[in-house]
């Protein structure tokens, strides 16, 4: 029975080097037999966290701000594997997915934690310029421990500044094989 795979794409290229992971990851998942449900996140009106602690994780919707994370929560919260996805800006992911994943933390608070554990799993696809993606990791690392998510594993791309730069690079191949072996 295939999985439901829900990607939160951080890039703010549509036709990008990171978008193009995300669609080579989609056609391996895709092949393998799951559901993929890509949020581009760059399109979404998304606010930040407010801190407020007023979200109700049993909610439809869970966060007390309206906007397009309502799209959001139901899919993660009923998905299999979550994929962030994003081009590397000053060592993290983009200020579009981590505006997003801080949202997420409404699925914790409230009537029940509908976020953490649940048998998810979770994977990284980043592209950049630049190679040095060790601070990314350890943020994603410890973000998928303190969500208890199979990290299933990540494609790290660099190298590539402009559009098109990943264009027949063996990531590419990797962020397909990843997808179809989930």
């Amino acid at each position: 029975m295939g999985k439901w795979i829900v990607i939160l794409n951080g890039s703010p290229r549509r036709n990008g080097n990171t978008s193009a992971l995300v669609k080579a990851f989609s056609e391996g998942a895709e092949s393998a037999g799951h559901t993929v449900t890509e949020f581009f996140l760059d399109g979404m009106e998304i606010h930040g966290c407010r801190g407020c602690f007023g979200g109700h994780s049993s909610r439809e919707c869970p966060c007390v701000q309206r906007d397009d994370m309502d799209k959001i929560y139901p899919a993660v919260r009923e998905c299999d594997v979550i994929v962030l996805a994003s081009p590397l800006y000053y060592w993290n992911m983009s200020g579009q997915i981590r505006t997003a994943v801080d949202r997420l933390f409404a699925l914790e608070e409230g009537d029940g934690n509908l976020l953490r554990g649940h048998d998810r799993s979770c994977a990284l696809l980043m592209a950049a310029e630049g190679n040095n993606f060790d601070d990314v990791l350890l943020y994603y690392d410890h973000l998928a421990e303190h969500l208890r998510w199979k990290n299933l594993g990540h494609v790290l791309a660099g190298g590539n500044g402009d559009i098109g730069d990943i264009s027949g690079k063996p990531e590419l191949q990797q962020a397909r094989q990843l997808g179809a072996s989930i």
